[in-house]
Parts: C-alpha cells; sequence; structure tokens
C-alpha cells in the first residue's frame, strides 16, 4: 500500500476538510497521517482515522438556503504514525511515497526550538526542523521534487515554510547541492483554507458546516492533490482574504441591527453556509 499524500497533523479540522476531500476528489489519494506533537492523548486517533471502515464527518447546516444533514464516511487515511515513535517508518513513507505532503500544526509549528540544532532528528523538534531532515533524506536519496501544501493560517504560509526550513538548513549544512533542492525544487505551495468545524466526533471524525475552501495559489509546478468542488486554484490568494474580511465585515453590520443574538447569529451562518455568488467563484 503506497501514500501519495503524508500528513502532519490529526486535528478534527484536518479530518473534515483535506481528509474528507481526497477521500471524496478525483483521484481518491491514500493518505499518511503522523503525529507531530508527541501527545499521547491524542495517540488513540491514529488506529481510528486508519480504520478499515473508515471515520465519519457529519455536515449539518444550511446551504444555499436550505437545511443540511448529512454523514460521510473518510476512507482516504490508510496509514497513522507518531513522529516520537516510528521516525525510520516516516522517513521511509516521505521518501519512497510522497508526493504531496500536507500539515497543519497549529499556531506553534513553525517556531524555532533548542533542539532543532541538533545534528541528528530529535522528536521535540519544530516542524520545520523535522522537515528539514526529512527533506535531507530524499535528497540523499535521488531528489525527487515533491509538492510542500502548509494549511496553517500564517500569511503566505508556504513562503513562511519554505524560510524556515531554509534557515534551519543553513545552520546545519553547507551542502550546496541540498540547499539548492530545497530552495529551487521543492514546490512551496501558498493556500487558504476554511471550514467551521463544531465538535468532535470520538474516536474519530468531527461535525462541520456545509462551507469549505481550500484555496491553492497558482505558481510553477503547483498542483492540487485531487479535483474536488471545493479546492480551488486561483491566481492570487489576496482577492479571496479581501473577499472574505468583506464578507465578515457586511455580514457583521448587516445583522448587528437584528434584534436578538440568536436571530442574528442564524442570519450571519445562513449567509456563511450559502454558495458563493458569481463574483466569488470567479475568485
Amino acid at each position: 500500500m503506497k501514500t501519495p499524500v503524508i500528513q502532519f497533523g490529526t486535528s478534527r479540522f484536518l479530518q473534515a476538510h483535506a481528509d474528507l476531500f481526497l477521500s471524496e476528489g478525483e483521484p481518491e489519494r491514500a493518505i499518511t497521517v503522523v503525529q507531530t506533537s508527541g501527545d499521547a492523548a491524542r495517540s488513540h486517533r491514529l488506529a481510528a482515522l486508519a480504520a478499515p471502515e473508515g471515520y465519519p464527518v457529519r455536515v449539518r447546516g444550511l446551504k444555499d438556503g436550505r437545511p443540511v444533514d448529512e454523514v460521510m464516511t473518510v476512507i482516504s487515511v490508510r496509514r497513522g504514525l507518531s513522529a516520537a515513535r516510528d521516525w525510520p517508518e516516516v522517513v521511509r513513507v516521505f521518501v519512497e511515497e510522497a508526493a504531496f505532503v500536507l500539515s497543519n500544526t497549529g499556531d506553534a509549528g513553525y517556531q524555532g526550538r533548542p533542539e532543532d540544532a541538533s545534528a541528528t532528528y530529535h522528536p521535540s523538534m519544530s516542524f520545520p526542523a523535522k522537515l528539514f531532515h526529512l527533506l535531507a533524506a530524499r535528497h540523499a536519496a535521488g531528489g525527487a521534487s515533491i509538492v510542500i501544501l502548509p494549511m496553517e493560517l500564517v500569511v503566505d504560509n508556504g513562503k513562511a515554510l519554505k524560510a524556515a526550513v531554509l534557515a534551519v538548513a543553513r545552520r546545519q549544512t553547507g551542502d550546496v547541492g541540498l540547499l539548492s533542492y530545497i530552495e529551487n525544487d521543492v514546490v512551496w505551495v501558498n493556500s487558504l483554507v476554511d471550514r467551521i468545524v463544531s465538535e468532535p466526533i470520538e474516536p474519530a471524525g468531527a461535525v462541520a458546516e456545509p462551507y469549505a475552501l481550500w484555496a491553492i495559489e497558482k505558481g510553477p509546478g503547483v498542483v492540487a492533490p485531487c479535483r474536488h468542488p471545493a479546492i480551488q486554484l486561483v491566481d492570487d490568494l489576496k482577492q479571496i482574504e479581501r473577499l472574505k474580511l468583506h464578507i465578515s465585515s457586511i455580514s457583521a453590520t448587516r445583522f448587528s441591527s437584528i434584534s436578538g443574538s440568536n436571530r442574528g447569529a442564524a442570519a450571519i451562518r445562513s449567509c456563511a453556509n450559502s454558495s458563493p455568488g458569481p463574483r466569488s467563484r470567479r475568485l
């Protein structure tokens, strides 16, 4: 079993977003999920995520003004690994199988740590340092290109992750070939994601609202991992960001006058979960 997608993070958001899209999309993509945090409380998710029967995502809310309440089964996750316990297998999958890398490592994921200075892998390293060691192993094995799609809520997240990995690389090595590989051959993608995930389903799965977006900024070598209605290749993410901010501002202003907080919240939620209009779809 080969998994062309390796994902760092086990969050409920990823379960109801990218993992669901890769299960529904064309072509369907198999995923290896890697737990990066070392949090023992989350380790039970790994087996549940990769269970042969899949895990549920319940989509509940309003779509085009109509109520939706349906359950989908996600079967894209085929393997669960821990970066703390299973590092040699993580390296093998990254080197031998992966064509796409997804990450959602939380707000502190890109922050440097003292362990980043280690010449060999340490489980407490930051995500950029872990990614450097994985890219070094891939380069040593022949240096096939790979598409990295960070999903952290960081402006220009692809550029930010690239800069963080290169900073680690320049401290760790003087290998010009490896540095060139990371800078020029790896495809670093800026992306913007959106979906409201309201509650977990145990041991794996989530309840989410209908509206979802995975906007991927076009660039040399950039390809989406699959085709799916929620995945958009766009020329400029800033247009999407401005549109989201504009819609949020209009919604807050328009509905602030509605008496009763429940009515206002319901109206805003209805607007947020309506399908985007023609202008939005073009962006």
